[in-house]
């Protein structure tokens, strides 16, 4: 298992910026896919977007595209998401969640909300 803990939510208004961290612990990383999601009051959880621990890959969810940025410090073993531009339905729970050979472990969450 992987211990997660994510930290940098808050509030903000449209048009600023947020980044999130989510530092990992408890294994080595090497074959494990990171990813952060959200869940909205009255929604399904949904993927935000994701990064290869071994390597380049990444992922980003449509919605966010041009606006976010995962990326990962290997030396600290925390993966960041960099918004900006965010707007009021980005306001969200904010999940860290690591993928690897024995299933998947969630963070604690962190709250996002942004004021129009």
């Amino acid at each position: 298992q992987v211990q997660l803990v994510e930290s940098g939510g808050g509030l903000v208004q449209a048009g600023g910026s947020l980044r999130l961290s989510c530092a990992a612990s408890g294994r080595t990383f090497s074959r494990i896919t990171m990813s952060w999601f959200r869940q909205a009051p009255g929604k399904e959880r949904e993927i935000v977007s994701s990064i290869a621990w071994g390597d380049v890959y990444t992922y980003y969810a449509d919605s966010v595209k041009g606006r976010f940025t995962i990326s990962k410090d290997n030396a600290k073993n925390t993966i960041y998401l960099q918004m900006t531009n965010l707007k009021p339905e980005d306001t969200a729970i904010y999940y860290c969640a690591a993928d690897g050979t024995t299933g998947r472990s969630w963070g604690q969450g962190t709250q996002v909300t942004v004021s129009s």
